[in-house]
């Protein structure tokens, strides 16, 4: 067994060496600014607009719409917004600053910036090449937009052979290792039995399809959000006096070299961009295009409109949450204390919580990665459909939820490098679409926009 993971590891050091290369990372970053400026940065002078029509849409009430057969523009928010919000905001965070040091959140911030056309952009194509069922269901994603948009059958069955394997690994083997990691430690819960525990409570929920995943979803999705924030405000408001200095961490590692210091090894720029890029895509999945498979899912006549969730959806899952959580570990210091993952999140919530902090972070890190496990097996059930039809499906569920067993005792460190790596194989088919179809976007964003009046 142990030099069967030992090739893993060695296979997929080759393949994450590849897709996170610089060339890659250039694409990656061109392709959010190409967006960025095509649509008069968008994420930055449309702003209020895009509030406005996104979460303030919520809070006022709207008509109900009897003939709708989808779900609603929110739901599908948050069942995208259960895919990004999970591990990576809590553990991924963490393990990024301890290969690449404070620079690296940097590098997330921007990744999230550009990437927020860039998940604008897969969403309108979602929107714009979806397909209604005969039950009355939309289906769409990068799937539909290659074959209908490029005329690409073959790069978009690669890409939904991608996405499944994204699935078991992005998805679902680390989202279920964090949570037994956190588990383990916080309530000494031996990791197989809390494999066991996701795979029998995901398998009740997604039995419901794609309405039973957005109840489930819209009712944890934003009470767990309210509720990491305010602790980790309340830790970050502790360390008030040690936030400038966490700020200067972190623009200054992110251009100049990190020295080892205490547990940390120290890290190169170059390991603080690819590890900053790749652990932000990782969280806000923009470039992935798996998101926009949830939102092709929306009742909605206006492309723009759904687009705009997703631009919400980054300045939410990066913007906001993975901040709040680096700047939770950075002022108290423990950055460097040679503990990584969801357990240094975990240790610098105990400098305010004294004991608690585990706790804290195990219940967050148990709802957010099982809301994300929800998600993907969305999914990669819609990527098999694609591929074999629906009499697959079930088969998928099947593996699917003994993946979520396995990745409950696998090593933490080779379960998230093996995520990295599906995520660069996935984006590599929809960033060549989102790249050929950009005339198509750029029409549908002037015609939407003008229509409301942007």
């Amino acid at each position: 067994m142990t030099n069967i993971l030992r090739a893993v590891e060695v296979v997929n050091n080759y393949i994450n060496a590849f897709v996170w290369s610089p060339f890659i990372v250039a694409i990656f970053l061109g392709t959010g600014l190409y967006f960025s400026v095509r649509t008069g940065f968008m994420q930055v002078f449309k702003f209020k607009s895009i509030m406005r029509n996104t979460i303030g849409r919520t809070l006022r009430k709207q008509p109900a719409n009897r003939a709708a057969q989808g779900v609603t523009p929110f739901q599908a928010l948050s069942a995208a917004l259960a895919g990004t919000l999970g591990t990576g905001n809590i553990a991924g965070v963490a393990a990024a600053i301890t290969i690449g040091g404070p620079g690296t959140i940097f590098w997330m911030w921007v990744s999230a910036f550009l990437g927020m056309m860039t998940k604008y952009a897969e969403i309108v194509l979602a929107i714009r090449y979806r397909t209604k069922s005969k039950t009355g269901e939309w289906s769409g994603g990068p799937m539909m937009y290659i074959e209908k948009g490029l005329g690409a059958k073959w790069l978009s069955c690669i890409y939904a052979l991608f996405g499944i394997a994204a699935s078991f690994g992005v998805g679902n083997m680390a989202q279920a290792n964090s949570i037994s990691s956190a588990m383990s430690v916080a309530f000494d819960i031996p990791p197989l039995i809390t494999g066991i525990t996701i795979a029998v409570v995901v398998g009740m929920v997604i039995a419901g399809g794609i309405r039973q995943i957005t109840f489930v979803t819209e009712k944890t999705v934003p009470l767990m959000s309210v509720l990491y924030i305010a602790s980790a405000l309340v830790v970050i408001f502790c360390h008030f006096k040690s936030v400038p200095r966490a700020a200067m961490l972190i623009f200054s590692g992110a251009f100049t070299p990190c020295a080892p210091i205490g547990g940390f090894v120290g890290s190169t720029v170059a390991l603080a961009v690819q590890k900053g890029i790749s652990r932000g895509v990782f969280t806000n999945e923009a470039g992935l295009g798996s998101a926009s498979i949830a939102h092709a899912a929306a009742d909605t006549d206006c492309a723009a409109r759904q687009g705009m969730w997703g631009i919400f959806e980054v300045f939410f899952d990066t913007i906001v949450m993975c901040s709040i959580t680096a700047f939770a570990i950075l002022v108290t210091d423990v950055w460097a204390s040679g503990a990584s993952g969801a357990a240094l999140t975990a240790f610098a919530f105990d400098t305010v919580m004294y004991g608690f902090g585990k706790y804290v972070i195990a219940i967050s890190l148990a709802f957010f990665a099982f809301a994300s496990i929800l998600a993907w097996s969305y999914y990669g059930k819609k990527c098999v459909e694609y591929l074999a039809g629906e009499r697959f499906s079930k088969l998928y569920i099947l593996v699917f939820l003994l993946s979520a067993v396995l990745g409950s005792v696998l090593e933490l460190k080779l379960v998230w490098e093996i995520s990295d790596s599906l995520n660069g194989l996935m984006a590599l088919p929809n960033i060549i679409a989102l790249i050929g179809l950009s005339g198509v976007v750029i029409k549908i964003t002037k015609e939407d926009t003008r229509r409301m009046k942007l």
